[in-house]
């Protein structure tokens, strides 16, 4: 039996798949959904984005402060693709006596957050954002001529990750380009975790769409990513969900 009757919410997916979108549009047309749940907030190294604001996107401290951390038991700090993240044990357990509890973010912590030793007897509910079906994966491993899988996916974040960082900076330095390399090749290693989540929503509309908000009302997969996730929320039946395979990728 579980000891928390509230719910610790894993939502996760590649960078730039359209989760922080969707947390959004929940807020917006699904007000008492999204006022039921705490958002969990980790620690972060990296700078904020335009438009993040400290301590309610991340808690952003230096490195070395983050590093630090590792000193303290409730603590679990995890390299993210090149920046350090911290998660506060203590804190969500806490946060579950009052409420539901939201992470959105990457599946590394999603993994953390579904394994950890500590958070043994919590109601989890787990949902991976993939930017490709489960029947695209199938028909790409069997197309001729043949398609790499790895670099077909480091291409498609690629894309989403250029167009989004341009509309947040305009011209991009360097910097931002290797970042942009580093969050698309992590990708496809992210994928294959995606079996270990209780649902896939597939969706093409990245972070980078203009279908989540231009027109006021999501249109297209964001629409129907936003309407998947608010059912599982409700704990009601959708079509729309996808249950991965460990070997789906072979």
């Amino acid at each position: 039996m579980n000891d928390y009757k509230h719910r610790l919410i894993i939502f996760s997916g590649p960078s730039c798949v359209g989760k922080s979108p969707l947390a959004k549009a929940l807020a917006r047309f699904y007000p008492e959904l999204h006022s039921q749940m705490q958002p969990l907030v980790l620690y972060n190294s990296r700078a904020a984005r335009p438009g993040e604001t400290n301590g309610v996107d991340y808690h952003f401290r230096p490195r070395a402060e983050i590093e630090k951390l590792k000193e303290h038991d409730h603590f679990v700090v995890m390299d993210v693709r090149g920046d350090l993240q911290a998660l506060d044990l203590q804190e969500l357990k806490e946060n579950l006596e009052k409420g539901d509890v939201l992470f959105e973010g990457n599946p590394f912590v999603g993994r953390v957050l579904q394994t950890h030793q500590a958070l043994e007897g919590i109601n989890r509910l787990s949902v991976f954002m993939s930017p490709v079906s489960k029947e695209e994966i199938r028909y790409l491993k069997s197309a001729h001529p043949a398609v790499s899988l790895p670099e077909l996916i480091t291409d498609v974040q690629r894309r989403k990750l250029l167009r989004r960082t341009r509309k947040q900076k305009g011209e991009l330095s360097l910097k931002d380009l290797e970042n942009i390399e580093k969050r698309a090749g992590s990708a496809f290693r992210e994928l294959q975790d995606a079996y270990h989540f209780q649902y896939v929503i597939p969706n093409h509309d990245g972070e980078d769409s203009e279908n989540w908000d231009a027109f006021y009302y999501p249109l297209g997969d964001a629409r129907k990513s936003l309407l998947t996730f608010a059912a599982l929320l409700k704990e009601e039946n959708t079509d729309y969900t996808e249950k991965w395979e460990e070997n789906i990728f072979e």
